[in-house]
Parts: structure tokens; C-alpha cells; sequence
């Protein structure tokens, strides 16, 4: 008998890569001769890193960076040895899971440091970048990144906003003078699972606000 063993991770419990494990070991500690194959998946999401690693020639970066909650953090992406191609995971900087449960509050959280991660992988020399935005714990519509990558987001009076989506409301200017050049000389592909818009009845700001404080 051959099995394929093939999980996505299971949020906020463990990753694709632990999961798969966890079930390969308890089907062999029923039968031993089966022959199993592991293929641990990602959707963007969590562990999506850990998954690219796992399956190519590549290399981790590990970079310190701003958490979700403005608290510094380590941070990793992966870029394949072959290529000029990075995999950053939205959630290893800017993830929900990085933040207790009491903590939780995608008005106030920021996705700064995804924006440094970009910098870094740019700086490495990348010129094509996958983006896994899943399970963050923002819905600033990427402003903080936008942010750490050189934009300035000013309020009515000429002000710097601060992190958060809720600052999000009180942009009247943007100067993209100083944005990194770089990123229009750069592939940026987004992966993601859904489809939701950020705002509206169905956007992600509404549909995740609302599954959080549940």
C-alpha cells in the first residue's frame, strides 16, 4: 500500500511540516511496511517558508524585524539557490499566531516588518518575489510595508501617520519619493487562498475583524 501524506498546517496548532510528520509516525506505529510519501503543502499562509525550504535548493534568511505589534522580532524568507527568487511569508513578521490571543487587534497591528523583509530580499539581490499574505494580524492594507520600503503616509495637518490600520483613515497625502526603485524592477507575485476585497460587506477587514473577536 502507498499513502501520500500531504497537510496543510493547522493554524496556530503546528505546520504543514510538523503535521505531516505527526501522521506519518502514526501510521507507521500501525504498519510499519506501508510506503509513505510526504508532501507537506502551503497556501501562503503559516509555513509556507518551511515548505519551500524543504523541497528546493535554497537558502534561509533571517532577518530582525518589526512584529505585528511594533515589538522587534527574527523574521525568515527563503531564496532559491538557483535564482533570484525570494519566498516571503507575510505571517513570520506580521502573522496573528505571533500574537497572544488578548493581544489581538488588526487596527493596531502593522505589517512593517513584511516590508523589511522585502528590503532585505531586495538588498540580497532579488529580482522576483513571491508574497504568501496569509495568516497575518493586519488588515493596514500594506501600508506599513509600504512604509518600511520608503513611502510616507501623512495626515491632513503633514504628519506622519503611525502604524496600525486604524491610522489607515487619517491619510490625506502620499509621497512616494523615497520608495525603494527597486520594487519597479522587481516581479512581485501575491499568494493567497481567498479572494476577499479589503473592505465591504465581504472584505477582509470586516470578514477577519470579525472572526478574531469572536
Amino acid at each position: 500500500m502507498k499513502i501520500i501524506v500531504s497537510p496543510d498546517s493547522f493554524k496556530g496548532s503546528c505546520s504543514a511540516m510538523q503535521a505531516a510528520k505527526t501522521i506519518e509516525e502514526a501510521i507507521r506505529s500501525l504498519n510499519d511496511m506501508v510506503e509513505l510519501v510526504t508532501i507537506p503543502v502551503a497556501d501562503g499562509g503559516e509555513g509556507t517558508v518551511d515548505v519551500i525550504a524543504g523541497c528546493t535548493v535554497s537558502t534561509i534568511h533571517e532577518v530582525m524585524v518589526c512584529g505585528p505589534m511594533g515589538e522587534p522580532i527574527p523574521a525568515r524568507y527563503v531564496m532559491l539557490d538557483d535564482s533570484k527568487m525570494a519566498v516571503i511569508e507575510m505571517a513570520q513578521a506580521s502573522g496573528l499566531t505571533l500574537v497572544a490571543e488578548s493581544n489581538r487587534n488588526p487596527m493596531v497591528a502593522t505589517s512593517y516588518g513584511t516590508g523589511q523583509l522585502i528590503r532585505d530580499a531586495l538588498d540580497s539581490g532579488c529580482k522576483k518575489l513571491i508574497i504568501g499574505i496569509g495568516g497575518s494580524a493586519t488588515n493596514d492594507g500594506g501600508v506599513g510595508a509600504l512604509m518600511a520600503l520608503g513611502a510616507s503616509f501623512k495626515d491632513a495637518k503633514g504628519d506622519e501617520i503611525s502604524l496600525g490600520a486604524a491610522a489607515v483613515a487619517e491619510i490625506a497625502f502620499i509621497d512616494l519619493e523615497n520608495l525603494d526603485q527597486r520594487l519597479f524592477e522587481t516581479e512581485l507575485i501575491v499568494a493567497c487562498d481567498v479572494t476577499n476585497p479589503l473592505t465591504g460587506e465581504h472584505g477582509a477587514s470586516r470578514v477577519y475583524l470579525m472572526g478574531i473577536r469572536q
